[in-house]
């Protein structure tokens, strides 16, 4: 049997070079800080197939550090080193790709316990744009934020 997806994934206007999409999660936000922070615990929430669970580095993040993350793209691994570029205890991090493109999570509390969570790709600062088109990067992180907030909001989600 088929099941439609939750549409309660909110697209957010990022400009040409970013993607970003918000969710309202059932947790307080250090709950979702704790697992964000922690990059062995990235490919728990990962949507799009890519992260995968073999990382080097800090298992709580400072700004400045930097983490290398096993990665599997078309079914070609590599890795990438990553450099915590802002972090707000319990309301913001966000790391630099080698390349110079961003992925930022913003946590904002809300009532009853109730967390806005937002997830952001940007490329703008990328060096490396034709090859974020030829991949079509945009599309494909579009998709995988999606199923990345389904999953971190399922994964709070209360009986």
């Amino acid at each position: 049997m088929w099941v439609m997806e939750p549409t309660d994934v909110t697209p957010l206007d990022c400009g040409p070079a970013g993607v970003g999409r918000q969710v309202v999660v059932d947790a307080e936000p250090h709950e979702i800080f704790a697992l964000l922070v922690n990059p062995h615990r990235h490919h728990e929430l990962d949507g799009s197939g890519t992260v995968q669970p073999e990382v080097i580095g800090p298992r709580d993040l400072e700004q400045g550090d930097r983490f290398r993350v096993s990665m599997k793209m078309f079914g070609v691994p590599y890795a990438m080193t990553n450099t915590v570029t802002r972090l707000e205890r319990d309301r913001l991090i966000e790391w630099r790709l080698p390349a110079g493109h961003r992925w930022r999570w913003e946590l904002e509390p809300l009532d009853q316990g109730r967390t806005r969570v937002t997830e952001v790709y940007d490329e703008s600062g990328s060096t490396l744009p034709p090859l974020l088109r030829l991949i079509r990067a945009k599309d494909r992180n579009t998709v995988g934020i999606e199923k990345s907030l389904r999953r971190l909001r399922k994964r709070f989600a209360r009986p």
